[in-house]
C-alpha cells in the first residue's frame, strides 16, 4: 500500500538499482518507486519476487530479459505510456551488462520519460576496492568466455591509457589471468568477488600469483576483474641503444648519434657518447 505522504508516480519508465548481494544497500527511493509503479519489468520473477518480498510488495512483475520479443516490448511500452513502470535486473544497475537498452532507446524515441535512479553496481564497487587508478576507467562487460575472442579484446582494449574493469565467472577465472598474464604481462591484477555478502574478497597482484592462489582456493561467486592501465614504457637497453647508436654512426659523428638516440630514448647523453666513442 502506498504510504499518504508519498506523491504518486507520474507515467513513464523508472530505471531502479537493485542490491548485488546485501539487501540492506537498497535506497529509500528505490523502495518508494517499487511501491509507487503499477508493474515491475524484470529478468527473472523469481529473483525480483525475492527482493519484493522482502520489502513487503505485491506488484506485478513482467519478465523482460535477452530474449524479450518484439511483441513484449510494445506491450510495456504502450503499458508506460499511460502507467509509471520499473525496470530492474536480477542484481545492480539495470542496462550494465543486462537487458533493457532496446527498452529504454524505444521510450526515448516516442518522448516517454524515463527516470533513472542511482544505486548498487559491482563495477564500481570494485574499482573503489581494488586500489588501481580510478580517474579514466573503461568497462568491458563480460570477459568472453572462448579463448580467441577473449584473446582479442584484451589486445584491443590493453592499449587504453584507463584501468580496465570487466566482469567473469568463477569457472573461467584461471582461464581469464592466464590470457591477462600472455597478452598484458607485467599488468596488476585485481579480481573481487562476493561483493557486499559474507565472504566478499578483493585480492591484488600479478596474473601468476593470483592464478597461484585460485588454484589452491578454487573461487565462487560473482567476479569483478580489474587490469591496471599501461605503464610508460621501459627504457631500452643498452644493447637496443648500441644497435641504435651503430646505425647512426653509419651517416654521423659521435656527437651527433649520441644526442639523437638519447632524445628518442630518454637515456644519458654522456653514457652514449661514450659508447659512440668506443664504436666508432
Amino acid at each position: 500500500m502506498r504510504k499518504a505522504m508519498e506523491t504518486p508516480l507520474s507515467p513513464g519508465l523508472y530505471i531502479v538499482a537493485t542490491p548485488i548481494g546485501n539487501l540492506g544497500d537498497i535506497t529509500l527511493r528505490a523502495i518508494a518507486t517499487l511501491r509507487g509503479v503499477s508493474a515491475v519489468a524484470c529478468e527473472d520473477t523469481r529473483v525480483t519476487g525475492r527482493l519484493m518480498h522482502h520489502l513487503g510488495l505485491r506488484q506485478p512483475l513482467i519478465r523482460y530479459d535477452d530474449h524479450a520479443d518484439a511483441a513484449t516490448r510494445e506491450a510495456l511500452l504502450e503499458r508506460i505510456a499511460v502507467e509509471p513502470v520499473a525496470l530492474v535486473s536480477d542484481a545492480g544497475t539495470p542496462l550494465i551488462s543486462d537487458p533493457g537498452y532496446r527498452l529504454v532507446r524505444a521510450a526515448r524515441e516516442r518522448g516517454l520519460p524515463v527516470t533513472s535512479l542511482p544505486g548498487a553496481s559491482a563495477a564500481i564497487m570494485a574499482l573503489t576496492l581494488a586500489g588501481l587508478p580510478s580517474d579514466r576507467f573503461l568497462f568491458g562487460g563480460f570477459l568472453p568466455g572462448k579463448t580467441q575472442a577473449r584473446a582479442e579484446i584484451l589486445n584491443e582494449l590493453g592499449a587504453v591509457p584507463a584501468t580496465l574493469v570487466f566482469y567473469d565467472t568463477a569457472p573461467r577465472l584461471l582461464a581469464s589471468l592466464a590470457a591477462i598474464a600472455q597478452t598484458l604481462p607485467g599488468r596488476e591484477v585485481a579480481v573481487a568477488r562476493e561483493l557486499t555478502k559474507l565472504f566478499e574478497e578483493c585480492r591484488s597482484g600479478t596474473p601468476e600469483a593470483l592464478t597461484e592462489h585460485y588454484t589452491a582456493h578454487a573461487p565462487r561467486g560473482e567476479i569483478v576483474l580489474l587490469i591496471a592501465p599501461p605503464g610508460a614504457a621501459p627504457p631500452p637497453s643498452m644493447a637496443e641503444a648500441e644497435a641504435l647508436l651503430r646505425a647512426e654512426l653509419a651517416h654521423a659523428k659521435p656527437s651527433q648519434a649520441a644526442g639523437t638516440v638519447a632524445k628518442a630514448t630518454g637515456l644519458d647523453r654522456k653514457a652514449l657518447y661514450a659508447l659512440a666513442m668506443a664504436l666508432k
